[in-house]
């Protein structure tokens, strides 16, 4: 007995038009049809999508997903034993990172500026990891953006959050179109981003967004100053990593 394409998404967490962009790639398309046309999911379908969305949320790319689950030298208790080993490696390297985020510019704003009730207040309760701010300081202290931001007022900063609740509104309804990271819309998304960067740095070069788009993927924590836990999708850091790699080769 099939699954209809909106209870598949349903039970799944994710979109019929995320279902649709994964079988125009041939990345999962439905076993069957129903008499009216529509997409029918079959068991064995439900565990690919499971696998595939395993490997999304530990941030692998579209691309190596589909390597990796049609290699036929790799079953299912394969695919699960290997996982799980990512996911404990995944663990011991959020451990490791609570003290490694490099959000530098946000985070010397959000140290100086507010108190605790404050932050609770503007940010909805987020609040950077401990150490944080030093690691910061460490790794661009020596860098112009550092040395010429100016502390933001806590009406600064409040502003700043909405736009970036803006930003993510449309990053996610792009993310869920199954957009792709060199298209229009994702270019538009990549300049905003720098934009809101340079809110706190007074300035952001393409080199310093490039490396903070790469640290989204590389370290989850710095992802969630820009796109909280709540509202990530899987793939969310590499599809802003290289939608800013993407930007920056348009440049002239």
């Amino acid at each position: 007995m099939g699954h209809p394409v909106g209870k598949v998404a349903a039970l799944a967490g994710i979109t019929v038009r995320t279902l649709h962009h994964y079988d125009e790639i041939g990345l999962l398309s439905p076993s069957g049809r129903t008499s009216s046309g529509y997409r029918s999911y079959a068991d064995d379908d439900l565990d690919r999508l499971q696998r595939i969305l395993f490997y999304r949320e530990l941030g692998f790319p579209l691309e190596t997903i589909a390597t990796l689950v049609d290699d036929p030298g790799i079953d299912a208790d394969a695919h699960l034993k290997r996982q799980r080993e990512l996911l404990v490696a995944r663990m011991g390297e959020l451990g490791r990172m609570v003290a490694a985020v490099d959000r530098a510019m946000e985070a010397r704003a959000m140290g100086n500026a507010l108190t605790p009730e404050e932050k609770f207040e503007v940010f909805g309760g987020f609040r950077e990891p401990d150490g944080y701010a030093e690691e910061a300081a460490r790794r661009w202290g020596d860098t112009p953006e550092w040395r010429g931001a100016a502390t933001p007022s806590k009406e600064d900063l409040a502003a700043g959050e909405a736009v970036r609740q803006d930003w993510v509104r449309r990053l996610t309804a792009v993310l869920d179109a199954g957009g792709a990271p060199d298209s229009t819309e994702a270019a538009d998304l990549a300049e905003e981003h720098r934009a809101m960067l340079a809110r706190v740095m007074g300035e952001c070069s393409y080199e310093t967004q490039r490396r903070i788009g790469e640290l989204y993927v590389t370290e989850p924590v710095q992802l969630g100053f820009l796109v909280r836990e709540d509202e990530q999708r899987p793939g969310v850091g590499e599809f802003v990593r290289d939608a800013i790699v993407a930007n920056i080769a348009r440049r002239p």
